[in-house]
Formats: structure tokens, C-alpha cells, sequence
């Protein structure tokens, strides 16, 4: 099948694998410096929603199968498939933002840093907590090439899926309307850092704590090297970071917020403490991009609890000691979502633990590839026992088959299912990696 037999009417770029530009184009689907040995047989750029239907069209006419790629946000590279069709939504890349009615409509190719800093200037932010929550609407090309607008009143099902359903959704998403909120104008952070080896008492200590919190606080624990360098013949990691930032729109509100995280009672003195420090989501970027760097090789996995942090930390902070990459590290929000929580109630999405943790192998070296990935699993082995299910955006899928699974309520997971089966009876869509 040559580019010669698909038709003109798709104005995007088209590459077949062997052609020039092919593993470029590859490469750009991720954004993650690790890719993995997965190879499409043909690439479809899109530039509008034209070219959605007509690469739907075309592929189940020739029985090939489809996966999506938007920002290229994938750390295990689940829009990378061997064979069939790779549809690259990266040229949809524009939004507009509706101050009246605080909402955006966004392109599936919207990066979200560039996003922020469009809403900032016009003093909004989006909606804090979990990113699904805050879609009230999307356009969805589906198997059929039928274009749908999708909302809790209109085509719900769909819906439903498309607000948590991750990697194995199935149809194709060419907007999204989202809800937005005033941005907040003052920040502060409070933040400790302990030894390692105090992780216990300080998971006791935090979690106690973040229960007299509101709601405008969110709390985190990062288990790392103190001077992380991404070498594989670092010293052994040696802390335990407590921050917790609080978002309001008067500093004297922000600190009041944080006063619970005043005073530490614990003997296990902090190396260091900052309190009520005043900060800014700009500030807070460029932290993320501190812990996640450009051209860097990344493995994740993800692990919901019903343990305690101090459980669950204790065993990954062994593990974080003996890390072959001084850059990688365990990060912890505290209590990040509710099983009770209003908003995820008609989502896939699915809350499965009181405690969540996210285990990140972060490193440079091609070389150095099988021993960080090993690390990773071996980490999570010290951990899952304790698990109740993992979190799909973020799960290492490759690991085994019921990874996917076990990232619903066996009742989301079951209605996944009949979904798939009513709007992709013929298994258009790539379903979960090992899945």
C-alpha cells in the first residue's frame, strides 16, 4: 500500500514506512526520549477535522487498524502501534477561550503550557483537579466517520468514556469544551525537607496534617536525590520533600490556608523549611519542568492504595535509595481525589484508593535504558501488594495484560466495554497496550 492509494482528499502529510521523513515522524509522536521498537505503516498528519473522517474512512476500508496521538504526553508510547494507522493530531492546535462564559473550546493538539500562559493573561486558570472533570463537552469523529457532539446530555455514553477512558478511547476527539475558573492571584508554599530514612514519621506526620487543610491547598511528597544529576554512579537519594501550596487570591488567605503546616512536632529534625513562602504558577512550571526535563528517557507506573503513605513510601523509599539515575524519584500528591466527589461521579475516570503514588525513572543515556526500566519494576513489585489498581494516563501498560483492567471499577470497566462494542463493533481502534 503506497501513499498512491490513499486519495487526495486528505491534505495532511502522509508517510508509509521505508519513506524519508518516516522516523522523524515517528520519533515526534512521543514526546518521552525512550521510543519504543513499535512501528505504524503509515503516519496521517491531520490539519482539520476533514482529514479525521477520510483517515477513519480509508483505514477500515482497508482493514487497517488506528491509534490517536494529540500532544505526544505518553510515558509507556501507547500511540505507537506496530502496524496499521497512526493518526497525529498535533496540527489541531488551536483554541478559543470565552471569558463571559468562563469556558475554551480546545484542539487535541493544544499544548498545555502554552494554553496556561494564553489564560493567564486574560486572568483565568483551569479548573484544579483532576484535568477530566473540567470538560463539559467534546466533538468526536467516530469508527464510521460520523461526527458527534458529545455532552451529559447528548450522546452521554460517549461522553462518559471520553473523561477518563485514556489511551483506549474509541473514537477520535477533535475538541474539547472546557470549563474555566478566575485565576488565582496569590500563591504560597510551605515546604520540608527531611532525611530519607524519616519517611514514616513524616508520611504520619503530613497525612494527619492534610486533613485540616481546605480544599485550596494541595499537599505533595517527592522521594529523590537532594542533587539529582541523572548518573548512573549517583550517591544514594537522601530526602523526603513535603510541600504543600496553596492557591488564593490574597496572601493573607494563602497563609492562613497553610497555618495547619506551621509548626513540625516531629524529633526527626529538617534538613531545611520554608514557610509561607509566596510563589507563582510560573514558579511552579518551571519546578515541573525541573523534574521532567527535555530530552530525557522516562519510564512511569502508577499505583492507587488503600495503605498509608507511610506504608507505601517506606518500601519505595528503599527503592529510591538504590536508583541507578540520581534524577529519578517518587512523587505523592496527598489525597488527590475523592471516590465521593461530585464531579467524577459520571466519568470513566475511576477513583480506586485513598493513597496514590507515581514512581518516575528518569535518565539520559541510551545505554543505561534496561537498568532504569528494571528499577522501575522492581520498585513497583516492593509496592504492589499493596495496590488496589493503577492510573491509566500514567501506567506502565507494557508491564502485563491487566494493567488496563485494573485501572476501573470492574463496573466502569464493564460499561468500557459495551461502549467499545456499540460505537467500534469492528475494532477499528487499538485497544490498551497488552490489553
Amino acid at each position: 500500500m503506497g501513499e498512491q492509494d490513499w486519495p487526495s482528499r486528505i491534505e495532511g502529510a502522509l508517510l508509509r514506512r521505508g519513506e524519508a521523513g518516516y522516523e522523524t515522524a515517528r520519533a515526534r509522536a512521543l514526546w518521552n526520549g525512550l521510543k519504543p521498537d513499535r512501528y505504524p505503516d503509515v503516519i496521517v498528519r491531520a490539519t482539520c477535522e476533514r482529514d479525521v473522517q477520510e483517515v477513519l474512512r480509508q483505514a477500515a476500508s482497508r482493514g487497517l487498524r488506528l491509534a490517536v496521538r494529540a500532544g505526544g504526553h505518553s510515558w509507556c508510547g501507547s500511540p505507537l502501534r506496530d502496524g496499521g494507522v497512526l493518526l497525529d493530531l498535533s496540527g489541531l492546535d488551536q483554541w478559543k477561550i470565552d471569558a463571559d462564559s468562563a469556558t475554551a473550546t480546545v484542539q487535541p493538539g493544544v499544548i498545555g503550557s502554552g494554553f496556561a500562559r494564553e489564560l493567564a493573561r486574560r486572568d483565568l486558570s483551569g479548573l484544579w483537579g483532576v484535568g477530566c472533570a473540567s470538560v463539559r463537552e467534546i466533538t468526536a469523529v467516530t469508527a464510521d466517520g460520523e461526527v458527534l457532539r458529545c455532552s451529559e446530555e447528548e450522546h452521554s455514553g460517549l461522553f462518559w468514556a471520553a473523561r477518563g477512558a485514556g489511551p483506549g478511547f474509541f473514537a477520535v476527539v477533535t475538541s474539547f469544551r472546557v470549563g474555566l475558573r478566575p485565576r488565582p492571584t496569590a500563591l504560597a508554599t510551605t515546604s520540608y525537607v527531611f532525611p530519607l530514612a524519616a519517611v514514616g514519621p513524616v508520611a504520619d506526620w503530613t497525612t494527619e496534617t492534610a486533613r485540616e487543610l481546605p480544599a485550596n491547598v494541595e499537599v505533595s511528597f517527592l522521594l529523590a536525590g537532594e542533587n539529582a544529576s541523572g548518573a548512573t554512579d549517583r550517591p544514594r537519594p537522601e530526602v523526603v520533600v513535603v510541600t504543600a501550596t496553596a492557591f488564593a487570591h490574597a496572601h493573607k488567605e494563602a497563609v492562613d490556608a497553610l497555618r495547619p503546616l506551621r509548626n513540625c512536632p516531629l524529633s526527626e529534625r529538617p534538613l531545611s523549611r520554608r514557610l509561607d513562602e509566596p510563589t507563582s504558577l510560573a514558579v511552579l512550571y518551571d519546578a515541573s519542568r525541573d523534574l521532567w526535563p527535555e530530552k530525557h528517557r522516562y519510564a512511569a507506573d502508577t499505583l492507587w492504595s488503600h495503605e498509608d503513605y507511610a506504608s507505601l513510601l517506606t518500601g519505595l523509599g528503599d527503592a529510591v535509595a538504590e536508583a541507578p539515575s540520581g534524577k529519578s524519584f517518587v512523587l505523592a500528591p496527598v489525597s488527590p481525589v475523592s471516590r465521593e466527589d461530585e464531579l467524577l461521579r459520571n466519568m470513566a475516570f475511576s477513583v480506586l484508593g485513598e493513597s496514590y503514588v507515581v514512581p518516575y525513572a528518569v535518565w539520559s543515556d541510551p545505554a543505561h535504558d534496561d537498568v532504569n526500566v528494571r528499577w522501575l519494576r522492581d520498585a513497583m513489585r516492593t509496592v504492589e501488594p499493596l495496590g488496589t489498581g493503577h492510573y491509566i494516563a500514567e501506567a506502565d501498560l507494557t508491564a502485563d495484560p491487566s494493567r488496563a483492567r485494573r485501572s476501573f471499577t470492574a463496573a466502569d470497566w464493564d460499561r468500557l466495554q459495551s461502549l467499545r462494542a456499540e460505537y467500534d463493533p469492528q475494532s477499528l481502534f487499538f485497544s490498551y497496550l497488552s490489553a
